[in-house]
């Protein structure tokens, strides 16, 4: 599985984004989707994740403002993002992994890409 991230930018606080991932080649849908992020100096975090039957699970810091959603016949994964903030400035990373993962764990993911910067200016 292949995975190419895109729309990342700079935005002010209060700004939005939209995150897309397309997914290639894309056989089936028994994966599991997810947003991680790395921030310079942090350990990768888990953001949100989105299992085969469409049930997310989120982080308790995006709740409200991140929305995590996937496009299967299009075989691509979004993150819309509202009310940024300048935390959430960090290399967004789209993962998948075959099956069911309900955990934000990073190291349950298989796949990944190459990332797309998000800078959030105060």
């Amino acid at each position: 599985v292949q995975l190419a991230e895109s729309g990342g930018g700079s935005v002010e606080s209060g700004g939005s984004l939209r995150l897309s991932c397309a997914a290639s080649p894309y056989t089936d849908t028994t994966y599991s989707m997810g947003w991680f992020r790395q921030a310079p100096g942090k350990e990768r975090e888990g953001v949100a994740i989105i299992d085969p039957d469409g049930m997310a699970t989120d982080a308790a810091f995006v709740k409200g403002r991140f929305t995590i959603s996937q496009d299967n016949a299009k075989n691509t994964l979004y993150l819309q993002m509202n009310s940024l903030k300048p935390e959430d400035t960090a290399m967004y990373y789209c993962a998948a992994a075959r099956g069911f993962r309900y955990e934000l764990r990073a190291t349950d993911f298989d796949y990944w890409g190459q990332g797309t910067q998000v800078t959030v200016s105060s």
